[in-house]
């Protein structure tokens, strides 16, 4: 399923509402925290004027929603895309405000968008929305206001964009530290390419460990192999496991024996897909979903596991690489399963610790060692695991909902200590 048909379906603000409503009943909150929560602190929507390479003139519509700072500025990525919507921004940065909440680091979530197809647009087209973009939300960010981060489809080019704007406007001086995801040369940190990956890698030896299971034993299945994907499989190779199925937008592969990280990735670096690599044997989507095998990484598009499915699938733990691989319903049924689901906001908050770090490393304009970027990551993501775990038996509900009782207590925390004002 696309991610287009799936915004016209089900709307991302209600999910996000949904899941808020359920935390709040079980943690008790009053009608007044539910509604502070519910709804984003701001909504920026600007028009975007762009002049196209051909000399005309187009209007682009861009968002930044900022959810919450009660734990401290607002923190999240910027994506182009030809379905972004508010709603899909706000429930975004309100699923940040989560993930930020769950990493424990002092940010509250923000989002962005642009209404935009990049793949149809030039360099220097690009170069002028974004510009302008940045110009135009330049009041709302700042190193300690709002720091943005790359999205879909954008990446080090634009933050490095955007870092010049800001700064320029700020006072003509570099100011690194409004923006993470940027290219090493301007202030980027090591470790932040792998970081998404490694972090999942590192939550997934947390959950074997609380499963007995041992990882040179285990067989893993990862569907979609983009740069989460491709890492993620990866640092789970190191720790012992054995990937026996993979697939990307092409197709997916199969061999029980076991497929090489290192020459797959290779051989997509080469051909552009996985498919038709080495002793391996075509299968399509279903059929990889359901394969068995000891750990499961949705690394694709939302929606994947939906209760369609859900009852076919034979693992011991998903840890959900992608944003929203999951349906509601489908999580109930792998939880009666006794199926360990590690929840995106989670697995994949590696990406959002080493952009703290990012961050961190910008202010004190000192840099750190990948090494150092690594431990301390790896430190950070299993205290985060445990956490979220520990909520999970303490409530007796799986580890989505334990993921977000745990958040939507620590944003509350915060929100009662600091007082309403005036």
């Amino acid at each position: 399923m696309s991610s287009s048909n799936f915004n016209e379906k089900i709307n991302p603000f209600e999910v996000a509402l949904k899941q808020l409503q359920e935390a709040s009943k079980i943690l008790n909150l009053d009608n007044g925290m539910l509604e502070i929560l519910s709804k984003p602190k701001r909504i920026l929507t600007v028009s975007i004027p762009t002049r196209m390479d051909d000399g005309s003139i187009k209007v682009f519509t861009g968002f930044r929603s900022q959810h919450n700072d009660a734990r401290g500025p607002h923190k999240g990525g910027i994506r182009y895309h030809p379905d972004v919507t508010l709603d899909e921004v706000k429930a975004l940065s309100m699923w940040m405000t989560w993930k930020c909440a769950i990493a424990n680091i002092p940010y509250g979530g923000g989002k962005g968008g642009i209404i935009c197809n990049p793949k149809q647009m030039s360099e220097n087209e690009l170069e002028r929305m974004t510009r302008r973009f940045a110009y135009l939300i330049s009041d709302i960010i700042g190193p300690y206001r709002d720091i943005p981060a790359p999205d879909v489809y954008t990446g080090g080019k634009e933050m490095a964009w955007i870092m010049d704007t800001y700064s320029t406007l700020k006072g003509n001086y570099v100011q690194p530290e409004v923006i993470t995801g940027k290219p090493i040369a301007i202030g980027g940190s090591l470790g932040r390419n792998e970081a998404t990956g490694r972090g999942l890698a590192y939550t997934v030896r947390e959950a074997a460990k609380k499963r007995d299971i041992d990882m040179k034993q285990a067989t893993v299945v990862v569907q979609g192999f983009g740069n989460a994907g491709q890492f993620s499989s990866k640092l789970v190779e190191e720790q012992g496991a054995k990937i026996i199925a993979a697939s990307d937008s092409q197709g997916a592969i199969i061999n029980k024996n076991g497929i090489s990280m290192d020459a797959l990735m290779k051989f997509k670096k080469e051909t552009g897909s996985i498919v038709g690599f080495g002793d391996t044997k075509s299968i399509n989507n279903d059929e990889l979903l359901e394969t068995e095998c000891t750990i499961l990484i949705p690394a694709a598009l939302e929606n994947q596991i939906t209760n369609h499915n859900a009852d076919k699938i034979k693992t011991q733990i998903i840890a959900e690489a992608a944003n929203g691989p999951t349906t509601p319903e489908a999580d109930e049924i792998l939880y009666k399963k006794d199926i360990l689901v590690i929840p995106d906001v989670l697995a994949n908050g590696g990406g959002v610790t080493v952009s703290y770090f990012e961050w961190l490393q910008n202010l004190r304009r000192e840099y750190w060692t990948e090494e150092e970027v690594n431990n301390r990551l790896d430190l950070n993501i299993t205290k985060s695991f445990y956490d979220v775990y520990d909520t999970h038996t303490q409530y007796n509900v799986d580890m989505r909902k334990a993921a977000t009782l745990l958040a939507v207590k620590r944003v509350v925390e915060a929100i009662n200590i600091r007082g309403l004002w005036p």
